[in-house]
């Protein structure tokens, strides 16, 4: 067993070698007559000697590929990650770009538009961008999780990473009251804080831009189980029933209404948001709320490497 073990814990085969030899003069030594003394005599020894090798070298080789497997499956992940939100925000970048490109053409090369016309415009430019700031954001979200093996982790105030969401949210949407309910208790959560804080604030501009007629954001925190359960709930028009399975896909605007400009596809925030959640060891997930808006629900472990489903709040 211990040379199952050593085997299938450790990499390469050197390990389970050492494991096996030492197990075999272990048991010559304690279990074998004369005890405490070897006696490399003893009928059937040589065949135990060659099983243990055997099954050490069988479970090394077992250990090594499953890991080499893990390993190609973790960088296919990544890769098919920064695939698909290359593919996402190819028509997101440009599109805001040509409209800037449009808009500042107009000012410079029509002196004759009047005061209001150009305020419509500018208006324009900075709400266009805006928005690359929020897609660059969340690029540079998702190369700090692909450009490193494991998050960097500390233990941060859950309630005060909700305070600095909050405030930063305010300064592009002062119209949108925001409140903030937490626990009483300081829950201290192992995190990143500058990418769960990104999660909050794609969750809220989400609720904002595509909520239609949202005017007050929740965000909640309380403990569930060994983990941390965050929401962000708005009161807005709601998730249409076939644009809840792609959320988090990246592909939203393909299945969603793109009447309104074209280039407003709340999938990338989202499928980045889903991403961070996901390097954390949490669970993410979406739904309609009986009294309208949309629940968006997010959990991180408390404890490394140990993390339950998302619980429900009895009052949505």
């Amino acid at each position: 067993c211990a040379v199952v073990l050593v085997s299938r814990f450790t990499d390469g085969y050197l390990f389970g070698l050492l494991a096996s030899v030492i197990g075999v003069v272990g048991v010559n030594w304690i279990f074998t007559y004369p005890y405490m003394q070897l006696n490399f005599t003893i009928s059937g020894y040589p065949l135990t000697m060659f099983t243990f090798l055997v099954v050490s070298l069988v479970t090394s080789t077992l250990t090594t590929k499953t890991k080499e497997q893990d390993r190609l499956r973790m960088e296919n992940e990544k890769v098919k990650m920064r695939a698909d939100l290359l593919r996402s925000v190819s028509h997101d970048i440009r599109t805001p770009l040509t409209s800037i490109m449009g808009a500042t053409s107009a000012i410079l090369e029509n002196p004759a538009l009047s005061p209001a016309e150009q305020q419509s415009l500018l208006v324009d430019v900075r709400d266009d961008a805006q928005w690359l700031i929020r897609v660059v954001e969340n690029l540079l979200s998702v190369t700090r999780i692909s450009g490193a093996s494991t998050i960097h982790k500390e233990l941060e105030a859950g309630e005060e990473l909700l305070s600095a969401a909050s405030v930063k949210f305010r300064k592009r949407f002062p119209e949108i009251t925001v409140s903030i309910r937490a626990p009483e208790e300081l829950l201290m959560i192992p995190m990143d804080a500058i990418l769960i804080e990104q999660v909050l604030i794609n969750l809220m501009e989400n609720a904002a831009l595509h909520g239609g007629s949202t005017t007050r954001i929740e965000l909640h925190l309380r403990r569930e189980g060994d983990s941390a359960l965050f929401e962000v709930a708005d009161n807005g028009e709601g998730i249409a029933p076939d644009v809840l399975p792609l959320l988090f896909t990246g592909a939203v605007s393909s299945a969603g209404d793109e009447s309104a400009d074209g280039k407003r596809n709340m999938g990338i925030g989202l499928s980045v948001c889903m991403t961070i959640v996901q390097a954390h060891g949490g669970t993410m997930a979406a739904q309609n709320r009986a009294l309208g808006g949309a629940l968006f629900q997010f959990t991180l472990p408390l404890e490394e490497n140990h993390h339950d489903d998302p619980g429900q709040d009895p009052d949505y």
